[in-house]
């Protein structure tokens, strides 16, 4: 048989499931289902907890506007863990009183504190909050009209009945009152105090410990940058913006010396063929036998190649003693081939190149008929010009007659405007003056208010400063030799801490003296390193200087032995070049511009001429690629062939070659 319980404990069962419950990690079913508190009750008061949690759940928003209000106006003393309380008891009021009956409700509010239920009702079934504040409120989460319909007007019905149950709480809390008023009044009854100890005597006060004299205080000017560094930042924000300028200067007029004017060019463009091509000679100066001061990595660096090269060059001459075979005929006719392969390319580039000022050529004739054709049609566009132009003035004309007519029609109107400004312009100041008047009273409440804060926190600091200036003596004398007693395995004295500190310093001294002896020996050995280092260098040097200088003498020999050819397809295009030069020479000479085409077409033969210049410039660096490519490829050949010599497999290099 399941015992009955009291409505005191089930509303407190139902406020301990809503402080348990999170909304956020499980259902409310799943939560009522898992509790186990539910199982000791009957079916009717299981019932009343189901339905009373899972309803203040789900309108949790409404009820949380009026707990919040009654926290904020009358509650302000009341716990905040009595929160889930309120809730309760709006949810009943609000939906179940008319489901349960105003006598059970009655029973309910009885049962549970009177002077918090009496505060709470008498805050929450004020007709002037439903009908105001607590209605708007509702209607933002739900319609306004059934809001009214379903909540506020059956409230509104039962306040008669629910203002009688606030005055029997009410009389029921002063009867407790007068209760309180005619107790017995308490007795008080001496302390069993302890008899306090005799008080020992004091030891004597020591002397006053001798004053340090005042110190001067730190000047200012350490704690700001000084005045050097500062102009040097000027100094060099100055430079940077000094060569800006100079960079921005340079980049602008980098082309003006080389500018060409256009009536000039035709000239220059016939003394650069003439022209033989410029050859420039090499100075030859004493580099080698300038002094150059290396630092310590120089020297072991260079040291370093000259030893590994020393050992290249015994193995390769232990190689030939063996009976390796020496390269250098297969490398001189390689070089030969290579030679020739060099002067056809170089051929077919030049071929190139006259095939392209051919088309040039051609071109600008092209362009000039061009031009012909273009001074008819713009003769043309003139004559259609001049008649639009007349059609235009016309039209101009009769639109300005239309708008002054427009313009009178529109100040007529503005006249009747100013008067209906004027009127509102007084309304207006009405209303601007109502506001201020209303303004001024408020800021004297918020400065009287103020006033009143200032001077609570003013009295409260006087009672702060005045507990902290009481005075408060400590004395402590300190033994330097004894411990602090802590308990501690290396625990010990001021005293021998010193002693210990001293003698650590004496021997950190001793390892440092040390240390210092050993650097200067290693110093030593290796200045003597880099002494050997250098004499060896020097020697190497001077043996380089004598092959580089052979290898020049022998370099002008081939140089001087070589010619240039020249194919005849390149002749042959030279030719048809000059003859296409003076044809459209002669046009020009027929043609007749005015000066602004003239100079559209010689900022075109500007452009032209640069676009030749730059595919010219071009050709030279492919040039000298393919000689530095032909370089580089006859070095790697060498290399392959020496070692191939070294392996003796000379002959499948020679075949892979020829291949």
């Amino acid at each position: 048989m399941v015992k009955m319980v009291s409505h005191r404990e089930l509303i407190a069962l139902i406020v301990q499931q809503l402080n348990k419950f999170n909304p956020e990690y499980q259902s409310v079913e799943d939560f009522l289902n898992e509790s186990a508190m539910l199982q000791t009750l009957n079916a009717t008061e299981e019932k009343f907890v189901l339905d009373t949690v899972a309803g203040c759940t789900e309108y949790k928003s409404i009820l949380d506007v009026v707990v919040n209000a009654f926290y904020v106006k009358d509650g302000r003393y009341c716990p905040i863990s009595e929160r889930n309380l309120y809730i309760v008891i709006c949810y009943l009021a609000t939906f179940q009183l008319e489901e349960i009956g105003f006598q059970h409700f009655s029973r309910i509010v009885k049962s549970l504190d009177t002077a918090k239920m009496q505060q709470f009702l008498r805050f929450f079934f004020n007709g002037l909050h439903l009908n105001t504040w607590i209605k708007d409120e509702w209607s933002h989460f739900y319609d306004s009209v059934y809001v009214k319909e379903n909540w506020i007007d059956p409230l509104l019905r039962w306040q008669p009945k629910v203002q009688q149950l606030i005055e029997k709480l009410t009389d029921k809390l002063s009867n407790c009152t007068a209760t309180v008023k005619t107790s017995r009044v308490t007795q008080p009854k001496e302390f069993n105090l302890t008899v306090p100890k005799p008080r020992a005597i004091p030891p004597p006060t020591p002397a006053p410990l001798p004053l340090l004299p005042k110190r001067q205080p730190v000047p200012p000017s350490i704690y700001k940058p000084p005045k050097e560094r500062k102009q040097l930042e000027e100094m060099k924000t100055k430079n940077i913006q000094k060569a800006k300028d100079l960079l921005l200067e340079a980049n602008t007029k980098q082309f003006r010396c080389a500018a060409i004017k256009p009536e000039k060019r035709e000239n220059i463009h016939d003394s650069m063929d003439s022209k033989p091509a410029f050859k420039a000679q090499k100075i030859q100066s004493k580099i080698d036998n300038m002094p150059i001061k290396l630092n310590t990595a120089a020297i072991l660096r260079e040291g370093a190649l000259y030893q590994r090269k020393l050992e290249e060059e015994l193995k390769r001459v232990e190689n030939l003693q063996q009976g390796a075979g020496d390269p250098s005929e297969f490398l001189e006719w390689q070089k030969q081939m290579r030679g020739k392969d060099l002067e056809e390319q170089l051929a077919e580039i030049e071929c190139r190149r006259l095939q392209g000022k051919l088309s040039y050529e051609e071109a600008v004739l092209a362009h000039q008929s061009v031009i012909q054709e273009n001074k008819k049609k713009a003769d043309l566009l003139r004559e259609e010009k001049t008649e639009l132009m007349h059609l235009y003035a016309e039209k101009c004309l009769q639109e300005q007659k239309e708008m002054k007519e427009l313009v009178e029609q529109v100040m007529e109107g503005h006249k009747n405007v100013k008067q209906v400004k004027a009127k509102i312009q007084e309304y207006k100041q009405q209303i601007v003056q109502q506001v201020c008047e209303e303004s001024e009273e408020l800021l004297w409440q918020a400065l009287a208010e103020k006033e009143e804060k200032n001077r609570k926190r003013y009295e409260l600091i006087q009672q702060i400063r005045a507990l902290e200036s009481a005075p408060s003596i400590r004395h402590k004398f300190v033994d330097l030799t004894e411990t602090g007693g802590h308990g501690l395995f290396g625990e010990m004295s001021i005293v021998e801490l010193r002693e210990r500190l001293a003698l650590l310093k004496e021997a950190q001294k001793a390892a440092e003296e040390e240390k210092r002896d050993q650097i200067i020996h290693e110093k030593q050995a290796k200045e003597q390193l880099i002494l050997d280092k250098l004499d060896q260098i020097s020697q190497f040097r001077a043996e380089l200087g004598r092959a580089a200088a052979l290898k020049q003498e022998e370099k002008k020999k081939s140089q001087s032995s070589e010619r240039p050819m020249k194919d005849e397809r390149i002749l042959n295009l030279q030719k048809k070049i000059t003859e296409k030069t003076m044809e459209r020479k002669k046009q020009a000479g027929l043609l007749k511009i005015s000066p602004q085409k003239t100079r559209m077409v010689s900022s075109k033969d500007s452009f032209q001429w640069n676009h030749w210049k730059e595919l010219e410039e071009s050709r030279e660096r492919q040039f000298r690629i393919l000689q530095h490519g032909f370089m580089d490829r006859e070095a790697a050949q060498k290399r392959e062939l020496i070692v191939a010599a070294r392996s003796g497999a000379k002959a499948c290099v020679l075949r892979s070659d020829l291949r």
